[in-house]
């Protein structure tokens, strides 16, 4: 066979391959298997933001309590009474 009917011949093939594949891909029970896999990774996605929203809630109290620390601890630094400087050069 020369080098041309072969190629041929593998085109051919690659052509039917091709076509019994794409009927295979959208036949009744590869769709029932791509709606299956769809609805599985729906339900995945639904949980990974439920998960999302319990940390971005978790942070945002984190952070509403460390703004208050830090509040706190500088009303106090402010009404804290200054150390004479006697007192100061003696230790």
């Amino acid at each position: 066979m020369t080098p041309i009917g072969k190629n041929a011949l593998f085109f051919l093939g690659g052509v039917l391959l091709g076509t019994a594949g794409i009927k295979v891909l959208s036949s009744k029970d590869a769709k029932k298997a791509y709606t299956h896999c769809t609805a599985a990774a729906l339900r995945a996605k639904d949980e990974v933001m439920k998960t999302v929203t319990k940390v971005q809630e978790n942070a945002e109290d984190i952070y509403a309590e460390a703004k208050q620390i830090n509040l706190e601890r500088a009303q106090s630094e402010q009404t804290a009474e200054p150390v004479p400087e006697a007192v100061e050069n003696e230790v």
